[in-house]
């Protein structure tokens, strides 16, 4: 099967994934005690029963369940997610201004966590059955069981309120206007947030590098160049670096579900203004619009991440290929 095939038969699966998320979140809404008009009205209890009707008809709830669907559903295609309940403006700019500040800080925490799993992986496989073999072993179980906002809470803890290095939370320092925030200020509130979505996704990069490595090093090959006495550098160089780093990358774009699940509780826990907790607060809160988009927009997203890990295997495993 061709790449190209491959790429249009994973698209038509989105689509229908969309159609599928749409109705199962529409339908969900609709079984929810949540009602758009209360969230809109609020505690307002002075609205009269005209004004209620008046914004059961602006938000298109007095209409049929299909109905509803099919203009909600029509208005997304045109790229109309609705207006916010909560802050008032479309939908769509809340997303695009919160995505690009959980970008760079999932962006961040992927490019740290590939990077030092994988230095850690392939040092466990180089020494395995040594110390430090077996120290990086009980690091990573131990990141495996650990929760986010837990080791969101100990970081926070250490550094923000013991060492009082860095800031407790949100994005920019309270009280400043936007205009007058310094770069080394954004830095300071970033490091904290991205230290803890990185950390632990440490430990599924290292295990599965050092499983591979391990599978490498005792190959005929291997035992070759080990005879001929080539140094473990030099093994690592010409035969266990570009046999083991595409299955870590490829492993990498399939943890973009992992990443977004986890910013979601590390931007709530440091108060982050990102697009995972805006979602928090959007369902706290309420606010149906907003809370729909996110999850669409996400939804793209990991699709969008698990796209690029099936392509990736399919160039690395011609096998993988010819089962497509």
């Amino acid at each position: 099967m061709t790449v190209a095939k491959s790429i249009v038969i994973r698209l038509v699966r989105v689509v229908s994934l969309l159609i599928g998320l749409s109705i199962l979140t529409f339908s969900l809404i609709q079984l929810s005690p949540m009602d758009p008009v209360n969230a809109y009205v609020g505690g307002d209890s002075s609205a009269s029963p005209e004004q209620i009707e008046k914004f059961k008809e602006y938000w298109g709830t007095d209409k049929g369940l299909v109905e509803q669907y099919l203009s909600w559903a029509g208005a997304l295609l045109k790229g109309d997610f609705g207006t916010s309940l909560l802050y008032r403006t479309p939908v769509v700019d809340i997303i695009q201004s919160r995505f690009l500040t959980s970008l760079a800080l999932m962006g961040t925490a992927w490019i740290l966590s590939g990077v030092i799993g994988y230095a850690l992986g392939m040092l466990a496989a180089m020494n395995r059955g040594r110390l430090i073999d077996k120290i990086i072993k009980w690091y990573s179980y131990t990141l495996v069981s650990t929760p986010v906002f837990w080791m969101g809470l100990i970081l926070l803890i250490v550094f923000a309120v013991w060492l009082r290095w860095l800031p407790v939370g949100l994005a920019v320092p309270a009280g400043v206007l936007e205009s007058e925030v310094h770069f080394i200020d954004r830095v300071r509130h970033f490091v904290l947030p991205a230290l803890a979505l990185s950390i632990l996704g440490v430990a599924n990069v290292a295990m599965h590098t050092r499983e591979k490595m391990i599978d490498i090093l005792n190959t005929e090959y291997i035992i070759f160049a080990e005879a001929r006495g080539e140094s473990k550098w030099q093994i690592f160089k010409h035969h266990g670096f570009r046999n083991s780093i595409l299955p870590a990358i490829s492993l990498q774009f399939a943890y973009f579900g992992e990443l977004f699940g986890g910013s979601m509780l590390a931007e709530q826990v440091f108060a982050y203004p990102g697009l995972g907790s805006t979602l928090t607060t959007a369902g706290l809160k309420g606010d149906l619009p907003l809370m729909v988009g996110i999850i669409l927009v996400s939804s793209l997203f990991v699709f969008a991440g698990n796209l690029i890990a099936d392509l990736l295997n399919n160039v690395i495993d011609p096998r993988t290929k010819e089962a497509s």
